[in-house]
Parts: C-alpha cells; sequence; structure tokens
C-alpha cells in the first residue's frame, strides 16, 4: 500500500478514520504546512522493530560480558559512563 500525506488540520478531523486505516497496516504521513512532521504507522511495525534491537542489544551485552571479565564494574556503571560522554 502506498503511503499518504494528509495535513494536520484534516488529521485532526479524520483521527478514528486514520487509526482504523492504520490497524490495516496502511502508513501516513502527517503535514504542517506541506512539510512532513509525524507518520500513523501500525503498532506492530514500530513495535517489532523495538523489540529487534533491545534483543539485539541484550545479545550484545551478554556477548561483551563473556569475552571480558570485568570485575567490580557493572554493566549499570558502563551504561552510565557512556551516558556521560
Amino acid at each position: 500500500m502506498a503511503t499518504q500525506s494528509i495535513g494536520l488540520f484534516e488529521a485532526k478531523t479524520h483521527l478514528s478514520e486514520l487509526v482504523a486505516r492504520a490497524e490495516q497496516g496502511e502508513e501516513v504521513v502527517i503535514t504542517r504546512h506541506n512539510k512532513p512532521v509525524a507518520k500513523l504507522v501500525p503498532l506492530s511495525a514500530g513495535s517489532d522493530d523495538a523489540r529487534v534491537r533491545h534483543e539485539k542489544a541484550v545479545r550484545e551485552m551478554v556477548e561483551f560480558r563473556k569475552r571480558y571479565k570485568l570485575k567490580g564494574v557493572s554493566p549499570r556503571t558502563l551504561i552510565d559512563a557512556g551516558r556521560k560522554h
């Protein structure tokens, strides 16, 4: 299915219809002044991507911990240190 663009005002007016279309797999780009600002997508599409990224990150952390034995350093400490930089 092709992605449709719709103006913000019209999207607000027809939100229920747009949500129903998303449930059926359609994607809708919402524009403001003819510029794309948001995309309405089926929930399963976004959650599958997030789940896959999360599972990959967990696998990588497990592999890292197996490869490098860090005594006295928790994963939380490493995460916090990475956020500071």
